[in-house]
């Protein structure tokens, strides 16, 4: 048979909300209805943090040297000398792009090119890309299909490392109608395949240039579905986990649902997984498999036909979907390594995990469970991290004790009553406390063992009361101050239809534009179990939307945002924000965003790009050192098909280095990373405020409720001061008119590369990713000379660190 999405959520999407999103990515979990059935309170109610020196240093400068430090591609000239522009990494915020056009926009005085798209070849044996004769043994050799967390890991000034997730596939913009209609075994093969990991080294000329992939670099890696994982920790081997094909219960072949993730101060990567209930087949009778969304239905792929694994209702199958929904840790500077599978931080939907070293040396995680009402996780390591010994520290995630948030807000319960108005004293805000669900390996939870929680964790943190919150996606420590950032993308069915109802740090019901929250943890201790919290933003479109809220910064003057997704921050302390559904919300393309965290912009929020028709904005990492921000495009022009295609980006648009491996004379839309950077002698003057151009207007567009005039005037939320910690400084902007944006759409000639750059290597690069990861070398030569390039880059721009342990 046909593949058949069935668009179940069709009838139920609102605006510009893709159905195809909701069938191909979550399994149409909405249309399936609340998962969490538990009768929790909800996620109600920030201090602050000292941050470590070690939580961003990592490995030792001593100590790396042992490790590795050589680059990994090598270059055939050496860097050429750049000149730093002068202050602190600015940009003239862009106006925000209606969701009908099909282009990617940067700000005036930058440009962008594309670093790799699906099915660019890796290896000296990839065939070349044929859209129309696309088999699964090629793609296996090729980049994968949607671009999810990125990471570019400078190992030197023309050298790096990119790792990125392929969370899923779109099959009905992959392949032709015939080959959908009549060769499944091809279209599920292919799309098999397209999933996993890929890692691949990348060289550039110098560090003005844009960067290119290297085909057949010693480091380049596919992660598939046949690649081995090894389960850890205290599940590790669990009746619950065995399967005929690994009475172990300690290997696993493949990784689904890859969404986002982290780079840990060791150097690895932390990738989660997400969605992966949408993969399995199964009975769907139990109190876990529903809760898990799991049911006995086709699944929208197929691949229980296929591989019998897929279908747990095969005898001998039936834990199979148990060993997916984890935190996977991989090694991407040794390609023969075998990858984990760490049970200590949980089974859920992964959105991600990201990592901070305590004052104490614990090695702290942060996790959210991207479901409605569900909840956001910490893991504290048993061990502590030692600094320069990386093989100890690839250990830090197998033991210790796993916690789920409780929050309370501090306002009269009357003030929060649905609409987003501002309570009395003008914020949001209140305490928290983490809930033990393990300790130092074992159950605190009644009647459930160690296994049986971390196997089945939302009916854990079910039982202990855990708080119910608007789908919490990415979770990042802020390494300028330790403070925890959550972002919660939405949840229409806030307060509806009998669900439950708004609370402080969930303040409005059918909440579709989400928020962002901020947490400090008591005594600036990341190990603690109590904290305060509140929100940063309430977002939205302000001109069309009065439950808006940015800490108190002028509504007026901020860049419209709705869905908060991926995080990241710069050396600056700044935030980042990738987002992932305003088309269907504010009538935008999706984009990234700048937030100004500390002094009297906090809260402002800037957009920095735009990208196409009907993508997503995933894995920001922002190098402002060298003024490089780079994205992954996700899903572009979902909404066609292969015959009729409703974006073509990036090949109508831009010259991809792999150009001519085949696949760009089909015009057909090709998820793709992409790098942002300035043009030749251009240093951007920041301005005030982006000037909105009038959106196409999705149907339902949300609109202020009549009780949600605000009656209270906001304030300036005051931001806990960090005990023993430096604040980092807010961006200066200049004020000036904006000045049109750099746009390129279909048929756009590709403009210069390169650009005026600098560096800051007192100041690592910090992305979501480990700033010690530019330490990492690719080839696991031992060799001085990385130490040498690293520490020139501090020394040239003026300081050393302090130095001291700890992670991201």
């Amino acid at each position: 048979m046909a593949i058949d999405l069935g668009l179940p959520m069709a009838a139920h999407v609102k605006g510009k909300r893709s159905a195809v999103t909701c069938a191909l990515k979550c399994a149409n979990a909405c249309a399936r209805g609340v998962c969490n059935t538990s009768s929790n309170s909800y996620f109600r109610d920030i201090v602050n943090a000292k941050l470590s020196r070690r939580a961003a240093l990592g490995l030792g400068v001593v100590g790396a040297a042992g490790v590795v430090l050589a680059p990994a591609v090598t270059s055939g000239a050496p860097a050429l000398a750049a000149t730093a522009p002068e202050g602190t990494f600015g940009f003239t915020p862009i106006d925000p792009v209606p969701y009908t056009t099909d282009s990617f926009v940067v700000p005036e005085g930058f440009d962008w090119a594309p670093i790799l798209r699906w099915g660019d070849p890796l290896f000296d044996d990839s065939p070349a890309f044929d859209a129309t004769n696309q088999t699964p043994e090629a793609q296996a050799r090729q980049f994968g299909y949607n671009v999810d967390y990125t990471d570019i890991i400078r190992t030197s000034d023309t050298t790096a490392i990119l790792f990125v997730n392929h969370e899923y596939t779109n099959e009905t913009i992959m392949f032709p109608a015939d080959q959908l209609a009549n060769d499944l075994d091809r279209v599920r093969g292919v799309g098999l395949k397209a999933h996993g990991l890929s890692v691949v080294e990348l060289t550039r000329t110098d560090i003005t240039a844009p960067w290119e992939p290297v085909v057949g670099a010693p480091l380049n890696r596919r992660f598939l579905d046949d690649t081995e994982y090894v389960m850890t920790g205290p599940a590790a081997g669990s009746p619950l986990l065995r399967t005929d094909a690994d009475p172990s219960g300690t290997r696993v072949l493949g990784t689904f649902g890859n969404c986002a993730g982290g780079t840990t101060p060791w150097g690895t990567i932390l990738s989660g997984e997400e969605n992966f209930n949408g993969y399995f087949r199964s009975a769907g009778t139990s109190a876990a498999e529903e809760r898990y969304g799991l049911a006995d239905e086709e699944t929208q792929r197929g691949w229980e036909h296929l591989d019998p694994r897929f279908d747990a209702r095969t005898p001998g199958y039936e834990n199979e979907v148990n060993r997916f929904g984890w935190i996977v840790e991989i090694d991407p500077t040794d390609p023969t390594s075998t990858p984990r599978k760490h049970t200590m931080l949980g089974r859920l939907k992964h959105e991600g995990a990201n990592v901070i070293i305590a004052d104490n040396g614990r090695a702290v995680a942060y996790s959210g469970d991207d479901e409605r009402f569900d909840y956001l996780y910490k893991f504290v390591s048993r061990d502590s991290f030692v600094e320069g010994d990386r093989a100890h520290n690839m250990t830090l995630l197998e033991d210790g004790s796993l916690y789920v948030a409780r929050f309370s807000g501090n306002s009269p319960a009357g003030e929060i009553d649905g609409s987003g108005e501002l309570p009395s004293d003008g914020a949001f805000d209140g305490t928290g406390e983490w809930l033990p669900l393990v300790v130092d390996n074992a159950s605190v939870v009644p009647g459930m063992s160690t296994d049986e929680v971390l196997v089945h964790t939302r009916l854990a943190a079910d039982a202990v009361g855990a708080t119910k919150m608007d789908r919490p996606e990415d979770v990042e420590p802020n390494p300028a101050t330790g403070r925890v950032y959550v972002a919660c993308t939405n949840n229409s069915n806030r307060g509806v239809d009998g669900n439950d109802p708004a609370d402080e740090v969930n303040p409005r019901t059918e909440n579709r534009d989400g928020h962002v929250i901020e947490i400090a943890e008591d005594g600036g201790d990341q190990t603690s179990t109590t904290f305060a919290w509140n929100l940063l933003l309430v977002a939205g479109d302000p001109s069309t939307n009065t439950t808006t809220y940015f800490s108190g910064f002028p509504m007026n003057e901020v860049s419209p945002i709705s869905c908060p997704d991926n995080l990241a921050f710069d050396s600056q302390g700044n935030l980042w924000i990738s987002t992932d559904g305003a088309p269907s919300t504010i009538g935008y393309n999706d984009g990234l965003f700048r937030v100004t965290l500390e002094g009297p912009d906090r809260g402002r929020v800037e957009q920095f790009l735009s990208v196409p028709a009907e993508a997503e904005t995933c894995g920001p990492v922002v190098h402002d050192d060298e003024w490089h921000v780079f994205v992954s495009v996700q899903h572009p022009g979902e909404d066609g098909t292969y015959e009729q295609p409703t974006s073509t980006f990036p090949d109508s648009m831009k010259t991809a280095p792999l150009a001519a491996a085949g696949g760009a004379e089909l015009s057909i839309p090709r998820p793709t990373t992409v790098q942002v950077f300035p043009l030749p002698g251009t240093v951007p003057v920041p301005t005030a405020t982006p000037t909105a151009t009038e959106a196409p207007t999705p149907s339902q567009t949300p609109t202020a409720s009549a009780t949600a005039t605000q009656s209270v005037t906001p304030t300036r939320t005051t931001v806990p001061t960090p005990s023993e910690t430096a604040v980092a400084t807010a961006t200066g902007t200049a004020t000036a008119s904006a000045p049109a944006a750099t746009t390129t759409s279909a048929g756009a000639a590709q403009a210069g590369s390169g650009g005026t750059t600098g560096s800051n290597g007192d100041e690592l690069p910090f992305t979501g990713s480990d700033p010690t990861a530019t330490l990492l070398a690719g080839a696991g030569a031992i060799l001085t000379g990385g130490v040498a390039w690293w520490a020139s880059r501090r020394r040239k721009n003026g300081g050393a660190e302090e130095e001291s342990a700890g992670e991201e």
